[in-house]
């Protein structure tokens, strides 16, 4: 049987404005300012100490993006267009960050293996945005942007493929 941590009573005085600040900020989970900084606390805890596995941290970034996921869904869901490339961007973005935060390196073999994780999820974004660029205009808020962006990457792959003919061939 597991007992709940003993709870410690805390008094602090902070200026008005970070109080107010903490009474309308919305934490998962907490209701009260009491309720909110024990969850932000502990937040602060497990970061500090470094234990976020990848699902806790991959949750702690897109908390860390939700006034921005937020925005962007009121935004889809009165005008007509959605970004396919900003959800993209934003998604692949968390889970980056969330192995970086996640990550214990203390081998070569845990480098490389960071490594591969970050050089898959870099790949799995080049991918989406070319899918983008195989349409004459990008699902984006600026239609426009992938293929403004995509040149010097194309030339790269082209000369790869060159490159890896020559070797085959």
């Amino acid at each position: 049987m597991t007992t709940s941590p003993s709870m410690e009573p805390l008094s602090a005085r902070i200026p008005s404005d970070l109080y107010l600040w903490l009474a309308q900020l919305k934490v998962e989970g907490a209701t009260t300012n009491s309720d909110k900084l024990r969850v932000l606390l502990s937040q602060l805890k497990r970061q500090h100490d470094g234990a976020f596995d990848f699902i806790t941290a991959l949750a702690w970034c897109r908390d860390q993006a939700s006034r921005l996921r937020d925005s962007l869904a009121a935004l889809d869901n009165r005008s007509t267009t959605h970004s396919e490339v900003l959800a993209l961007s934003l998604d692949h973005i968390c889970h980056a960050m969330a192995l970086l935060v996640s990550a214990e390196v203390g081998t070569p073999e845990q480098a490389a293996q960071l490594e591969d994780a970050l050089v898959r999820r870099n790949f799995a974004l080049t991918e989406g945005l070319l899918r983008q660029a195989m349409t004459p205009k990008a699902a984006a808020f600026d239609p426009e942007v992938v293929r403004r962006h995509m040149d010097t990457t194309l030339q790269l792959a082209q000369a790869i493929h060159v490159l890896k003919g020559a070797q085959n061939g």
